[in-house]
């Protein structure tokens, strides 16, 4: 009687959880169907008298989606190739060597994660000024591609289960240090590097608060500035707005969806030792 118990009241929180994620992404998608007049006389979950995609057209046209999508794309594909070149890198020399300094790098990194992240903005906003990067986009790409405590550590899982008698192999053989780890240890990160760049795609492309600051100009607007910008000016046409959302929400949910099992195998597969 417990078990059933305990059951009916487990699959019950699932259901209110899974209710209170999905309901508001189907009041957006049915939203993103109506008329205004419709939105504001219905139930939230009443079905659209017809299937119309005016909203998306407009929005589309309005919002300037294409650009926005096509600097989005660019951010978030370039911030992914060169985050893990210089994560995998700055891994492997933290992890495989000893030299002076090195205790003195790490506290770096661990003091930078918890360092608040507003706190040093004022400083980063005069160095990007003062580099000429300000109002383009090299400007959020620079900020992006910076490595994190966080990859370090998940990096360092895979690099301490790959037997260092192969790293020594290759050093007879005649290998440099460049070709062991392009050779070598890099193919075999390769689990890691695919979880830890679908995260960081995801973190760019949704990020508002970094394209908004440090590109102003219109033709710079990303997917997150522009429906910042669409709804300041039209913050009561619920239609569009939903439409909006809808179009930010598309390039996430769908990355999210098709490599769900690889984010959850690279964060796990690395972190027992056998």
């Amino acid at each position: 009687m417990r078990r059933r118990v305990s059951h009916a009241l487990m699959y019950l929180m699932m259901f209110i959880i899974a209710f209170l994620v999905l309901a508001p992404l189907a009041m957006l998608l049915l939203a993103s169907f109506k008329t205004s007049m419709e939105i504001a006389l219905g139930n939230p979950f009443d079905l659209p008298e017809a299937l119309r995609v005016d909203n998306f057209v407009k929005v589309y046209h309005q919002a300037k989606i294409g650009t926005a999508f096509k600097n989005s794309m660019i951010l978030s594909l370039l911030s992914v190739g060169f985050n893990i070149l210089l994560g995998t890198m700055t891994a492997y020399v933290l992890i495989r060597y000893e030299f002076k300094c090195k205790k003195l790098i790490m506290g770096m990194f661990m003091f930078a994660m918890v360092l608040p992240f507003y706190t040093t903005e004022i400083a980063r906003f005069q160095i990007i000024n003062k580099m000429g990067l300000y109002n383009s986009l090299m400007a959020p790409l620079v900020i992006y591609i910076g490595t994190d405590m966080m990859q370090i550590y998940i990096y360092a899982q895979y690099i301490e289960k790959i037997p260092f008698s192969l790293e020594e192999a290759a050093m007879i053989d005649g290998a440099s240090f460049v070709q062991i780890f392009w050779k070598i240890v890099f193919p075999m990160l390769l689990p890691a590097s695919s979880t830890l760049g679908i995260i960081k795609f995801v973190e760019v492309i949704n990020d508002m608060y970094i394209p908004y600051l440090y590109m102003p100009s219109s033709r710079l607007t990303t997917l997150s500035t522009a429906l910042m910008k669409f709804a300041g000016q039209r913050n009561m046409d619920w239609g569009k707005l939903s439409a909006a959302i809808l179009f930010v929400l598309l390039p996430t949910m769908v990355i999210y969806l098709i490599f769900q099992r690889t984010i959850m195998d690279g964060m796990t597969c690395g972190a027992v030792k056998e």
